[in-house]
């Protein structure tokens, strides 16, 4: 018989798991305090705690800290109402297997929870949990903070809340928010996903909402919007930072009250979609600054995951190479000597930035050899400039003529190969190109206006909002 701890100081929660429980064959003993809780666990032993958050003598998260203490196989369950939804996920981290919200209005599936946490085994979850995201190619390895987060994330995945990812460009943000929408309830639903400074106001207004024919020049016909296309599914807002103030409203406004309004439109429509936002830049700092509003962050920030860089995971980085060669399909691998060169390195644009190394090294190599050397390795990782970060590096006359020769030198050596080229590679080196000039040029006007926003969009002809986002794609710092 499995013994059953539930501290909460409302009575008739109390009695409810009592009956509740007792009548499918546990034990159950009742404690309504802090107090109570430490008398109880001195003497008895418990396979399972239900504990309340919110107790008049105590806070539930240092009774969940004490029991994960003493006994740190016994399961952990904290009990919350919505408004303290992120202090649970607090208690996740310190140990609690999960957390159900009060009132109970779906008992089935806490029935389901219960007797998943005594009866199965953590073994059998752990090992669902890894496959599902070694399928969607969410590469995790050994690091301890990287496993942390994906256990994490699919804890909270299948409870109905908004979750923030947080991470340097290249990190993989839209991966982890499809591994909790595949995780989640809602996995037989649509997964939408759109990067709100990839396209202007109108444009984002009209992807996110909808508009009707006539709402503006060239809206031709009707179109529905994401969030009608994705309700009862998941909607990925990559780069939300990016959005502008008056976007901002019109999203708080969903977030709200599950309304909107299409462009150009009267008609006010319903949607039950669950928001997965993602940003390289740190949104709290942007409220600071007043280019994000507060409010939109409290719905956004429920739960938040910050993936780790690249540079600080490089334990798990011949891993990594090694997923890519299998996702490339080649038999080729690295050297020893290949992957030192590479632990070596900063990795500003990490896991993507990797893969792009990788594949360039398997193009350039095939048909040459079966081991990836250095000479096959660009020449920024074979410098080894670990000092600084890229952008940084790249901000002067004399790096940017060292990479754009060597830009010119990949392309030519991919030219004169006599065998077929990956064609999206070579484009993805173009976009890098452009990326990087860009960059080059805002920084280098930057530094001529003494880091003036304004005046460097003026002389460059672009508007702040561009001169933002080419800042910040690769995770630069801005003053």
């Amino acid at each position: 018989m499995y013994n059953i701890l539930v501290i909460d100081d409302e009575r008739e929660v109390g009695t409810f798991f009592r009956h509740f429980l007792e009548e499918k064959g546990y034990h159950v003993t009742l404690g309504f305090s802090g107090k109570d809780f430490s008398t109880l666990i001195r003497q008895h032993r418990f396979d399972l705690a239900l504990i309340d958050v919110k107790l008049p003598d105590t806070n539930g998260l240092d009774l969940l800290k004490q029991l994960k203490l003493s006994f740190p196989a016994c399961k952990a369950v904290v009990m919350t109402g919505y408004s303290t939804v992120k202090t649970a996920v607090e208690a996740i981290k310190y140990g609690a297997s999960d957390y159900v919200e009060k009132p109970f209005d779906d008992i089935n599936q806490l029935e389901q929870l219960i007797d998943g946490l005594l009866q199965s085994g953590a073994t059998s979850t752990q090992n669902d949990m890894y496959k599902l995201a070694e399928t969607l190619g969410f590469v995790v390895g050994t690091n301890k903070e990287m496993n942390d987060l994906l256990k994490l994330a699919y804890k909270i995945a299948k409870k109905n809340v908004n979750v923030l990812i947080e991470g340097e460009t290249g990190t993989g943000k839209e991966v982890l928010a499809h591994f909790i929408h595949s995780a989640s309830m809602r996995y037989d639903q649509p997964f939408i996903g759109i990067n709100c400074g990839a396209v202007s106001e109108t444009l984002l207004e009209s992807e996110l909402f909808g508009h009707e024919k006539g709402a503006f020049t060239g809206a031709v016909k009707e179109k529905k919007g994401m969030f009608e296309i994705a309700n009862r599914g998941t909607l990925f807002l990559d780069e939300i930072g990016e959005a502008t103030l008056a976007t901002q409203v019109k999203l708080l406004r969903v977030l709200e009250t599950g309304e909107y309004i299409r462009v150009g439109g009267e008609t006010v429509r319903k949607t039950n979609t669950r928001i997965i936002a993602a940003s390289h830049v740190n949104l709290a700092k942007a409220v600071e600054e007043k280019t994000f509003r507060e409010d939109l962050l409290y719905r956004l920030d429920v739960v938040k995951l910050t993936i780790p860089p690249l540079r600080e995971r490089l334990e798990d980085l011949p891993l990594l190479v090694d997923y890519f060669l299998k996702k490339l399909h080649s038999p080729l691998s690295f050297s020893t000597e290949s992957l030192a060169y590479m632990s070596q390195y900063h990795w500003p644009g990490n896991v993507r930035e990797l893969f792009n190394v990788v594949k360039r090294a398997v193009t350039l190599a095939e048909g040459e050899t079966a081991i990836i050397t250095p000479p096959y390795l660009p020449e920024k990782l074979k410098a080894a400039r670990t000092s600084m970060p890229i952008v940084e590096k790249k901000t002067n006359d004399t790096d940017l003529e060292t990479y754009l020769h060597e830009w010119v030198n990949d392309i030519l050596s991919l030219w004169k190969k006599n065998e077929p080229v990956d064609l999206e590679y070579v484009l993805s080196l173009v976009k890098e190109l452009e990326t990087t000039i860009g960059r080059a040029f805002v920084m280098k006007t930057l530094k001529e206006t003494i880091g003036n926003r304004k005046e460097t969009a003026e002389r460059l002809n672009i508007t702040v909002r561009k001169l933002r986002y080419l800042l910040k794609e690769k995770g630069a710092d801005q003053k």
